[in-house]
């Protein structure tokens, strides 16, 4: 899917920078931004719902009866 981004001056600078030093174009390096937050995310809402299950073991339990 094709796709605009408008990036601030600041953060394009950020972006080339960034690109730039690990060898890859900004089109790439936006991308593994993209792929890095979506994986971040979706850690944080399995180790969260692992929590809760620890933490309210008991009250679960109770509930599904």
């Amino acid at each position: 899917m094709a796709m605009n981004l408008r990036l601030s001056e600041q953060q394009s600078k950020a972006l080339r920078k960034v690109a730039d030093q690990r060898g890859i174009s900004m089109q790439e390096a936006a991308l593994q931004a993209v792929d890095e937050f979506i994986a971040h995310r979706s850690k944080k809402l399995a180790d969260n719902i692992a929590r809760i299950k620890s933490e309210d073991a008991d009250l679960l339990d109770r509930l599904s009866k």
